[in-house]
């Protein structure tokens, strides 16, 4: 299928690998011209650099940290008038409640909340003029199930599904959709940060703690960058102008629930 997007523009965010960088490559593929963002430059340069050799879009390089003003700026500076955003940062760390203290909270809430706000903010009107934009946002599958130890995590990305449920129903008339593509356990640094804590906190070996997790998925594994860089893709087409306000959860089944 043709996506209808070559030839667009995206930013996005956290992308020289895991998730983001799964977003990129299927945007590149699509004739998209991504600005992607990183704070390390090494691993930044080199996504970029392997992006490229995919063929397709342009891929543009900023080294920044996104949830500050001047990584914003900076983005925007390299890509003004986007076509699509990708908002993504990496989750906070797990831990219990009782140990973490304001500044925990504030570091969760600007990384996992304020920035995708503020960045929407930043490009939507534009969108809205130019009649065409796509906004997905990368969030968990912990806003429809919330995880005891991710509750940094939960209580930020649920306050960002809830902001972004009311503005996506004022965009749409306009061809901008707002949407949330929520994964579950996917083969990244982050969940295998998790399954190392899960491993030590049982006594186990890393491969040990592993197995058991991907084997708890009614898909029996983890998911793949590219699958969920493919899925983003998609929302992001031409084809997908009339689904907004949604949270699109991705997780091999794990979800039990049906709604």
């Amino acid at each position: 299928m043709d996506l209808g997007i070559a030839g667009k523009k995206a930013i996005v965010c956290a992308a020289s690998k895991g998730l983001g960088r799964g977003c990129a490559e299927s945007l590149a593929r699509e004739g998209v011209d991504v600005t992607i963002c990183s704070r390390t430059v090494e691993t930044l340069e080199q996504a970029a650099k392997e992006i490229r050799a995919l063929g397709g879009g342009a891929v543009t390089a900023v080294a920044c940290d996104i949830t500050t003003d001047e990584g914003r700026a900076a983005v925007l500076e390299a890509c003004p008038n986007p076509d699509i955003l990708i908002n993504n940062a990496g989750g906070p760390p797990p831990g219990d409640f009782r140990d973490w203290e304001r500044d925990d909270w504030i570091k969760a809430v600007d990384a996992n909340m304020l920035t995708p706000i503020f960045l929407i903010k930043s490009v939507v009107d534009g969108m809205i003029e130019r009649k065409f934009g796509r906004i997905v946002n990368i969030t968990s599958s912990a806003v429809k199930a919330p995880i005891d130890i991710l509750g940094l995590s939960n209580g930020a990305r649920a306050g960002l599904t809830g902001f972004v449920a009311g503005i996506a129903r004022k965009t749409v008339q306009h061809n901008v959709t707002i949407n949330a593509v929520l994964p579950g356990p996917f083969d990244t640094d982050r969940l295998r940060s998790n399954v190392k804590v899960m491993a030590e906190k049982n006594g186990i070996s890393y491969d040990e703690m592993a197995a058991k997790r991907a084997a708890s998925n009614p898909a029996g594994r983890f998911g793949t960058s590219h699958e969920f860089g493919e899925l983003c893709a998609f929302v992001c087409s031409a084809q997908a102008g009339y689904m907004t306000g949604q949270n699109l959860l991705l997780d091999g089944g794990a979800y039990p629930g049906t709604l």
